[in-house]
Formats: structure tokens, C-alpha cells, sequence
């Protein structure tokens, strides 16, 4: 058993592994803000909230956040996940695994859902996950990035903290997930009346 285990565990790593080729490849040369380095934050944070639900499926969190963005509307003009599922494939994964996988990162969207819960605990903390990543320092920095690749002024992209940032503490799934989401909410709080001040 310990053996069949080990050896899950390894074609589990492999498979992880050329996600993180396949992302790496597929997002390079972006950096508004839905790059490389938010999916690998959004799969460290997954990972992260997974270890306290050992029902959930590791395998479907650890790949549905690494590809959480791999058919993202602003960066690529693919459907039913197309280039998620076409990653899947070749990894000889159970199509009932690809289902649940891009059920997942079908729930992810802030925009798409609106307000809409997963009806997975693997959705759960994949959509935390990402959202956290919208929030506290690095929301703000991500903003003004995509603002900026954008062509949006430091007022325009200042609106996106009222029309999204500062709502997504109260549509967190997890207790674990919350109380991330609430020390990086009040940060936000104190930059915009900062930055209110300072451009007054």
C-alpha cells in the first residue's frame, strides 16, 4: 500500500510539474497582473487552505489553481476551456477528473460568477485563493499594474477598489480563507484614504 501510494505521489508531482512548464510557457511575456507569478501565489495559497480539508481533492485544487487562468477572457480567446483541457488530456487524466478540474476554474471568476458560490470544497478554496491574491498589498500593486498595461489613469484604477477589491471579504468560502481576507482588507482601507489624501 505504502508503495502504490509513493508511486501516486510521484506521477502526481510529475503532472504538477508540467503544469508549471505549461503555465510558464503559456503566460510568458504578460504582466498585468494575471501572470506567472499570481497563478504560482494562487497555488501556494491553495495548497495552503487544502491542508485543513484533507477530504478535499489535492489533486483537482493543485491543478485547477495552477490553470485557473489558462482560458482567462482578457488574455486568451479559447472556449470550454480549451487550453486547460487540452493540457489535461495529454497528461492521461480521467475525463471525469478534467470535468471537476474545469468546474473548478469555472467558479473562479469574480466577474463571471457574480457573487455565485462553488458548488465544490475544492471550488471553495481555489476562488479564495484567488481572490486573496486581489487583496492587501499585492491587490493593490496587481491593480495598478493591469491599470497601467491598460492605458487607465491612477483615478480610474482606484475604482476598481470599490468595485471589487473591498467587496471580496464577505464572499470568502473558508474561516481560513476570512481571516487572511480581513487583516488584508484593512490594509487596503489605509492606502485608499492615504492615497485619498495625498491627492487632494
Amino acid at each position: 500500500m505504502l508503495i502504490g501510494d509513493s508511486r501516486e505521489d510521484m506521477m502526481m508531482e510529475n503532472i504538477i510539474n508540467k503544469a508549471i512548464d505549461y503555465i510558464t510557457e503559456l503566460f510568458k511575456g504578460n504582466a498585468d497582473g494575471h501572470d506567472l507569478s499570481h497563478t504560482m501565489r494562487v497555488y501556494r495559497m491553495a495548497v495552503r487552505l487544502a491542508d485543513s480539508y484533507p477530504e478535499a481533492d489535492i489533486l483537482v485544487v493543485r491543478l485547477a489553481a495552477l490553470l485557473h487562468d489558462a482560458d482567462d477572457h482578457k488574455l486568451f480567446n479559447t472556449e470550454n476551456n480549451a487550453n486547460a483541457r487540452a493540457f489535461l488530456i495529454k497528461q492521461e487524466l480521467d475525463e471525469e477528473i478534467i470535468d471537476q478540474i474545469c468546474e473548478v476554474i469555472n467558479s473562479v471568476s469574480f466577474s463571471k460568477n457574480k457573487g455565485r458560490k462553488p458548488d465544490t470544497l475544492e471550488g471553495f478554496i481555489v476562488q479564495d485563493a484567488d481572490r486573496l491574491d486581489a487583496l492587501g498589498a499585492i491587490g493593490i500593486a496587481r491593480t495598478f499594474s493591469y491599470g497601467g498595461k491598460h492605458g487607465r489613469t491612477i483615478e480610474d484604477s482606484s475604482k476598481h477598489f470599490y468595485e471589487k477589491l473591498l467587496l471580496l471579504k464577505d464572499q470568502m468560502n473558508t474561516p481560513e480563507a476570512l481571516k487572511i481576507a480581513e487583516e488584508r482588507h484593512l490594509f487596503i482601507e489605509s492606502y485608499i484614504e492615504e492615497l485619498n489624501n495625498e491627492m487632494q
